[in-house]
């Protein structure tokens, strides 16, 4: 762990905009009803504990850690799939970049398989594949990180609903009392306006930060594909978080 950091100098925290967020019950996603609140929200300030803590060093992540290609996999070998490269920016709700956040990120296989004993998609695992990794962002807010692009998968949603090929992440900042969990999906993928989940959104726009974008400048040749995927952390365009329904 590094030393504690002072308060942003923004001095506060911009509220999250609830007419840009999904409502926390969407009966068409049907985990939302038991894990919707039951009654109204209270909004709390943010306590100096929160804005202030220790945050994760680099000497946390092995040489590995940000190449899921490679850190499950036998020598020699690598994962199986069309190989990627996933990078961006974490940003604060002023547009500046966030340095030192901690970003965890996992995932299914090529073929929409997690590696997780009580997974029931019968499609293959692949043995080079664990799935998951992590990395810190650098000064100026920015990450990367090389990965094979998952595939969709069913879920017992409804009768034959299908998730799109995604990415989960978690964020956590200077003031990680709260764990920031997200979702990044892949830009033409036919699935995305299917997907329940998705459905809950207000606007195209909110889909669209969810979405990441296919950056050609940033591939590599007879290599990898490369997304472009930014995270706001609070504000009036705040990335969609899977465990912020209520708070600040």
């Amino acid at each position: 762990m590094s030393p504690a950091k002072t308060t942003p100098p923004s001095g506060g925290f911009i509220p999250r905009d609830r007419d840009w967020q999904p409502d926390a019950l969407t009966p068409g996603y049907k985990t939302s009803i038991k894990r919707s609140p039951q009654a109204a929200l209270l909004s709390f300030p943010s306590s100096l504990s929160e804005e202030t803590s220790p945050v994760f060093g680099h000497g946390l992540l092995g040489a590995l850690d940000s190449d899921l290609i490679h850190n499950y996999a036998q020598p020699g070998e690598s994962a199986i799939g069309p190989r990627i490269i996933v990078y961006g920016r974490v940003l604060d709700e002023m547009g500046r970049g966030v340095p030192g956040a901690l970003l965890e990120f996992w995932q299914a296989n090529a073929g929409g398989r997690y590696r997780h004993k009580k997974e029931s998609y019968l499609a293959a695992l692949d043995p080079n594949f664990g799935g998951c990794g992590r990395t810190i962002t650098a000064e100026d807010g920015s990450y990367e990180f090389r990965t094979i692009q998952p595939g969709p998968y069913p879920w017992p949603n409804g009768m034959n609903d299908w998730r799109p090929a995604h990415i989960h992440f978690s964020v956590f900042g200077h003031g990680f009392a709260q764990r920031l969990i997200t979702q990044m999906y892949f830009e033409g993928d036919p699935h995305i306006p299917l997907c329940p989940i998705v459905g809950i959104l207000k606007s195209q726009d909110a889909v669209d930060a969810l979405t990441a974008v296919l950056d050609m400048h940033r591939t590599v040749p007879m290599d990898s594909r490369a997304y472009k995927f930014d995270i706001v952390l609070r504000g009036r365009r705040q990335t969609y978080f899977e465990n912020r329904e209520d708070g600040m």
